[in-house]
């Protein structure tokens, strides 16, 4: 006698997998839209002159220092400010001092622009990254942020 086991249909060519894991893939590539519904391109990577080449600023450099570069910089869509870390960590910390004095933030592996939201939101179009934002609460330290947008790719 032949088995005549119940054939089920294959999870990997099932449609509705196929639609969930390709979905997953493009958020997971950060080629999602953006607020404007432009698709985000991958975070940027460089340094502050490379960064600063892909914004399309001529940037002012402020600070020059091992552990930090930090430049001003300014486009169509506004003022910003652009920095380079030497370290995750060192990133952090800034991020978190700053996120004390309110605004948004476009965060990249190992740099960050701030600025308005309007700024930061347009410039995530040339640069990929994750914004966060922050309210200025006075009197108060370590205001909170949120991760609103994810382009992946924060380990790379």
């Amino acid at each position: 006698m032949r088995y005549q086991g119940r054939r089920t249909a294959n999870s990997a060519s099932n449609p509705v997998v196929l639609a969930a894991l390709a979905a997953l893939a493009v958020l997971a590539a950060g080629c999602g839209p953006a607020e404007d519904g432009k698709p985000v391109p991958d975070t940027a990577k460089g340094s502050l002159e490379q960064l600063a080449a892909k914004a399309e600023c001529a940037p002012d450099i402020r600070t020059d220092a091992a552990e930090l570069r930090q430049a001003n910089c300014g486009t169509g869509d506004g003022r910003y400010v652009l920095a380079t870390f030497a370290t995750d960590r060192g990133q952090r910390e800034w991020i978190n001092e700053a996120k004390d004095y309110g605004g948004a933030y476009l965060v990249g592996r190992k740099w960050v622009a701030a600025g308005d939201r309007e700024v930061v939101t347009a410039l995530r179009g040339r640069l990929g990254g994750t914004v966060e934002t922050s309210s200025h609460h006075s009197g108060e330290s370590g205001g909170g942020g949120n991760e609103e947008e994810h382009s992946g790719h924060h380990g790379s």
